[in-house]
């Protein structure tokens, strides 16, 4: 058996990008592309410059004013999304396998997540291709005489799309840019994160092999202050999407502002969980492990501040640094690993410093250090108590397997730590009253409040965030607003013969 029918995720590696549907080798430079779990170099991608990013551009400009694509019906949009996602549960294996092996995450995550929710978010909003409509209005001008008027609303695809993805979910976020902005008839140029570009590179071949048209969707690579810059000050871009760390996204709103781009940001988060004393403690603990260490806590909405109320908070934090130190780490390709690796080496460090930082604030750790040996990028799962309210473990997202327990009283006292925080993207709370659900829900200023659980999310449900968590929202019907502009028409006629 030769090495590439072991490992079929290696056959799935692209080297290049995928502009106007053509590969494309040119650049300003290579990068290198990191197996997280070993340090190995799998790859080296191709770092566009200015005159490939305006390449990438002018294709998807061509594509969008072509007659085709112009008269490409709503249906023939939905057939579309819906052939790329048979497409990719097709390639579901490879593509999975080609995920844990660029971003380290565990296989069964890439295959559920990466692989089974792209499928299953394709094909909810190819349904919204042939359900955006406009309205008709009723006008009220009353002159001149003998004039009537009648008004309706078109909606009209923004554009070109300029999207900016992270690495932390990368063939999914894709998706999430992708599936809207085609069922609302835009174009795209796509810009996956420097770590994790394979599977957005792949995800554009298999729209050419089903059938989208050569400049529809483009995928170029490189980083964010090379690439990126210029993708979002290109003159030929109507609209961004960016989903990111609230720092960039701010740069990002900036220079959409200067232009008078559309913009929608999803933006960091630190996200609380709120533990009553009326949940069980065996929930509880579950919790908020789960709303942490999932996908080692590289998650917007981690629940990286866990809230317990007095009567049950011992138990409840001895019980999530048990369980902590119990997960095993290593290759997401091993059967057994609960905790993968850190995206990058980078990454790794940064989020080292954070625990470093915890501790010399006097912040007491509760879990193991629990040195890797070998290559690879790993973090513990780590769990603190004790923390200053201004320690930066607190108020800054770490985006890693990092989180802060802390003790409240009642809930007047729960809501204002659940608040003290500049992001507002998830908040959970865990409680079997209904009551307290109902009058804790309206004050916690968060885009998602779960109950009972944590981090889950349908096509369905809108998801972004409040305060310095993100403009706009992805999902459901709220995401096609974010690639239609609204035309207004106003006819007037002869109202009397």
């Amino acid at each position: 058996m030769s090495e590439t029918d072991q490992q079929p995720e290696r056959a799935a590696i692209r080297e290049y990008m995928v502009i106007d549907g053509k590969p494309c080798t040119e650049g300003v430079g290579r990068l290198p592309v990191f197996n997280p779990a070993t340090g190995e170099v799998i790859a080296q991608q191709i770092e566009a410059g200015p005159g490939q990013v305006d390449l990438a551009v002018q294709a998807a400009r061509r594509a969008f004013e072509s007659a085709a694509w112009r008269a490409t019906l709503p249906a023939a949009r939905e057939r579309l999304l819906l052939a790329l996602a048979d497409r990719i549960e097709a390639e579901g294996e490879a593509l999975a396998r080609l995920e844990t092996l660029n971003n380290g995450k565990l296989l069964a995550l890439s295959q559920m997540l990466e692989v089974g929710a792209s499928a299953q978010w394709l094909r909810y909003m190819a349904g919204w291709a042939t359900k955006i409509t406009g309205d008709t209005l009723q006008l009220s001008i009353p002159f001149p005489p003998g004039v009537g008027y009648q008004g309706y609303t078109r909606p009209e695809p923004v554009g070109v799309v300029a999207a900016i993805i992270p690495w932390n979910f990368p063939l999914l976020m894709a998706v999430w840019k992708i599936a809207p902005a085609i069922a609302a008839g835009c174009t795209i140029v796509l810009k996956p994160a420097e770590e994790t570009p394979l599977t957005a590179l792949r995800l554009a071949e298999l729209a050419l092999e089903v059938g989208f048209p050569p400049g529809v969707i483009n995928v170029i690579t490189g980083r964010g202050e090379v690439t990126g810059d210029a993708l979002i000050k290109h003159p030929g871009v109507n609209k961004i999407a960016f989903t990111g760390s609230t720092e960039v996204g701010k740069l990002i709103g900036h220079a959409a502002i200067d232009d008078m781009k559309r913009v929608s940001l999803e933006l960091g988060g630190k996200s609380p969980v709120v533990i009553m004393d009326d949940c069980p403690i065996d929930l509880a603990i579950q919790g908020a492990a789960g709303a942490i260490f999932f996908n080692q806590g590289q998650v917007c909405t981690a629940g990286s501040r866990v809230f317990i109320q007095d009567g049950i908070y011992d138990r409840v934090v001895e019980g999530l640094a048990v369980a902590a130190d119990s997960l095993k780490m290593g290759s997401g390709f091993d059967a057994d690993t609960q905790i993968g690796p850190m995206v990058s080496a980078r990454h790794r460090d940064r989020v080292a410093s954070y625990i470093a930082a915890g501790q010399a604030s006097g912040a007491q750790r509760l879990t193991q250090a629990r040195p890797w040996q070998g290559g690879g990028y790993f973090i513990p799962p780590t769990v603190f108590a004790d923390a200053s309210p201004d320690a930066s473990i607190v108020r800054e997202e770490i985006f890693g397997p990092v989180v802060v327990a802390a003790r409240f009283k009642d809930e007047d006292e729960a809501v204002r730590l659940a608040n003290d925080t500049r992001f507002g993207l998830g908040a959970s709370i865990w409680s079997n009253d209904l009551g307290r659900v109902q009058r804790l829900v309206p004050r916690i200023q968060a885009g998602t409040v779960w109950v009972n659980t944590h981090n889950m999310l349908d096509p369905s449900m809108p998801f972004g965030g409040y305060k310095q968590s993100g403009m706009g929202r992805e999902h459901g019907r709220a995401v096609i607003d974010n690639y239609i502009e609204t035309k207004s028409v106003c006819i007037a006629y002869q109202a009397s013969a």
